[in-house]
């Protein structure tokens, strides 16, 4: 059993992607920050055209399957765990 690595910049890529589809813009139309509190754990805040939008762990998992098919040609229901890690950030972890 491997292990994926993706990083944060491309977890923003993955989050851009998947908010320009919905919000049916361009992905370079969209900003992203990725925050991790104790309390709530992961989230990202998407501001398109100065309109935030506020992402649970759930809608970056869902970005990050959407990138593992579509950009990696990998399986998009592996299983997928968001880290933070000290040196790169928040980091997410694919087991396949």
């Amino acid at each position: 059993m491997g292990q994926i690595i993706i990083s944060e910049q491309d977890i923003i890529n993955a989050i851009c992607i998947a908010q320009s589809r919905k919000k049916n813009v361009q992905p370079q139309e969209v900003e992203v920050e990725l925050m991790f509190d104790d309390d709530d754990g992961f989230s990202a805040e998407a501001y398109i055209h100065g309109q935030k939008s506020v992402l649970e762990t759930i809608h970056i998992i869902e970005a990050v399957r959407l990138w593992l098919d579509e950009m990696l040609n990998k399986d998009p229901f592996a299983g997928i765990e968001l880290v933070l890690d000290d040196e790169e950030g928040i980091i997410a972890v694919i087991n396949t």
